[in-house]
């Protein structure tokens, strides 16, 4: 046995069932090692593995005696049940380590190919490649093993479907470069993945360091996030004012930005409030305040206001404010409505944060194109104008773009690019997905088309189905023994078809939901959006995220004449197709790893589903 295995024995905290070479393995016996991954399971997981289980690793480890014989591959590291640290217990089943090539296995006791299997496995391959060190030079090669298939099969896409048989030959033909890799030293790499809003505010509330993530590096956040602990310091020092206005497409971890500039600002170390986070999300609201059980850590723009604004014209004891969701902003008429205050959100904003004594910074968070509701479509243009009847003066920090706007309405204008996010964290490195989602709103049909193999190489996946079961089917098949996904049924608010096709997305229904538990409730419990009963609608998911979310496509907006249609009237609403548009805009974001579109079974929306596959999206049956 060599020192590698015996290290492993000595060490249970080894996040995986069992590592060492292929040598290693197979001079065991089957028993030996069956009864080490037992013991391991239990040591993780506090639990026996089920019988199923224990009967689909003696499947694995049959097979892999089998294919795994070739003098060359003797020295190659074997891991199996590796898990993905911070990702809820995901595990491939196997995972070797040849040289410059890392293979990924995912074995299912079945002999049809489905896509949601191969989802699976090529999903395992797009988070090693994308956050895993030891992964970073190397080919990753995800292998979805099926053994009780007889026939072989073609690739499908970025993954191998293999049988049994045709595993020894595949593995066989792949020679690969360089040395061998420390199995030891791979598995305790530190694999640092995306986190969700929800998994980056309970860090953030802890007092807990964000890990350091190459995507959000490589999109500036670092960098941007100095920047505005900077102007903090200046402001606080030279008794200054500041609006920062940050635009980024869905997804870019705006949102991000302002929860960790706020807690982990320069002053946050002060037993004073120096910062506040504010939002007029309500759903954002209720779903961080459930997961982190506070009420104080993001609050309600809307008690902003009451509070500074309505009941008594006073200053916030914050000096830096953050304004999230900030496209959501009210004009002036729907500000005097609600509240009684006669200018625009973001003027109002401004003109509290003026009786601040001495100095204040103001970070205004603006998502593009996600204007949903009466009262938003002002855009960008109500900060210039809350500017023009300011009383100080203001530095104003805005993306190079609105250098024009801002120009004659600031004190100092710093146009620079880095206040304008452009790339989707959300979606793994799939940046091509809101270009995609832009083109196809455009009715650019072709160009939309162009982007979707980039898309899938990424790892994002796009579907259509007529048969919502089949949507259902697909997310349970795939994210079954995932604990930590999450996926469920989105649509818009003014689809009015939807209810006969058994989405729930009418007034009384969707006011039921309760955001917190949809969101976070395990996925057993009738409350989690993986329940598939309950629907959010663009107003209960704009800011949040699924890892797979279904797209209920309604009569609301369809195809017809070579352009998007709005089919439906909203009183106080300049332009209601814009807003269709932007909802659909935010329901197609919502996925990290993709999208399951439903079109309802009618005549009038066989155009829109055309014109959908047309676009790219993959059709996805009961057989696929």
């Amino acid at each position: 046995m060599s020192q590698q295995l015996n290290l492993f024995v000595a060490d249970q905290s080894a996040s995986c069932g069992w590592l060492g070479r292929v040598a290693d393995f197979l001079q065991m016996s089957v028993e030996t090692w069956l009864n080490r991954m037992v013991s391991q399971h239990q040591h993780l997981y506090q639990q026996q593995p089920t019988q199923t289980q224990i009967q689909a690793w003696q499947d694995t480890a049959r097979v892999l005696s089998q294919a795994l014989v070739q003098p060359h591959q003797q020295e190659w590291g074997l891991i199996f049940e590796y898990e993905l640290p911070r990702e809820g217990g995901r595990r491939p089943d196997v995972v070797l380590l040849a040289g410059d090539r890392v293979w990924v296995l995912e074995f299912k006791q079945k002999s049809a190919i489905a896509a949601a299997d191969l989802d699976q496995s090529a999903a395992y391959a797009r988070d090693l490649k994308a956050y895993h060190p030891g992964c970073r030079d190397r080919s990753v090669c995800p292998l979805l093993v099926l053994t009780r298939r007889k026939q072989p099969a073609e690739p499908r896409g970025d993954v191998q479907p293999v049988s049994s048989l045709q595993l020894a030959e595949v593995l066989a033909a792949k020679t690969p470069n360089g040395g061998d890799i420390d199995v030891q030293a791979w598995v305790s790499a530190d694999y640092a993945p995306l986190p969700t809003i929800i998994q980056a505010a309970r860090q953030i509330f802890q007092r807990e360091p964000l890990p350091s993530i190459r995507r959000a590096a490589s999109a500036g956040i670092p960098q941007l996030l100095d920047t505005l602990n900077q102007l903090v310091v200046q402001a606080a020092q030279k008794q200054e004012r500041h609006l920062v206005l940050i635009t980024g497409v869905p997804g870019a971890g705006k949102t991000l930005v302002g929860l960790q500039f706020v807690y982990q600002n320069p002053l946050a170390v002060s037993d004073q409030p120096q910062a506040v986070f504010l939002s007029g999300n309500g759903p954002l609201i209720q779903v961080l305040q459930y997961a982190l059980k506070n009420r104080v850590f993001v609050q309600p723009v809307r008690n902003f206001y009451l509070q500074h604004q309505v009941r008594r014209q006073s200053a916030p004891p914050e000096h830096i404010i953050v304004f999230d969701e900030a496209q959501r902003a009210w004009d002036a008429s729907r500000m005097s409505e609600k509240y009684g205050i006669e200018q625009a959100a973001g003027g109002a904003v401004l003109r509290i944060a003026e009786r601040i004594p001495d100095w204040a910074v103001v970070v205004a968070l603006i998502g593009e194109g996600q204007e949903i509701h009466v009262g938003e479509e002002d855009d960008i243009d109500q900060w210039q104008v809350g500017l023009q009847q300011s009383k100080q003066p203001w530095q104003v920090h805005c993306p190079q773009r609105y250098e024009a706007v801002f120009a004659e309405v600031s004190h100092q204008l710093h146009a620079d690019t880095q206040f304008d996010l452009t790339t989707s964290l959300r979606t793994h490195r799939a940046e091509a997905v809101q270009e995609w989602i832009n083109q196809l709103l455009l009715g650019n049909l072709g160009a939309a088309a162009s982007l979707m193999p980039q898309l899938q190489q990424s790892g994002f996946r796009a579907y259509l189905t007529r048969e919502l079961e089949v949507a259902q089917q697909y997310c349970r098949d795939r994210y079954g023994d995932q604990y930590d996904k999450r996926y469920g049924i989105v649509a818009s608010s003014r689809a009015k078809n939807l209810p006969d096709h058994g989405v729930a997305n009418d007034y009384k229904s969707t006011l039921r939901v309760k955001a917190g538990p949809w969101y976070i409730a395990p996925p057993d419990s009738p409350r989690s959006c993986c329940a598939l009963d309950q629907v959010v609608t663009e107003f209960g998911c704009q800011g949040l995220e699924l890892d797979m979310a279904i797209v209920a496509w309604g009569s609301d907006l369809i195809w017809q004449d070579q352009t998007w249609v709005c089919t439906t009237r909203q009183r106080n609403v300049q332009d209601p197709r814009r807003l269709r548009l932007n909802s659909y805009r935010v329901l197609l974001s919502r996925g990290r790893d993709g999208f399951v579109v439903f079109v309802p079974p009618e005549q009038r929306m066989d155009e829109t589903a055309a014109i959908l596959l047309k676009a790219g999206v993959m059709a996805l049956s009961a057989n696929s």
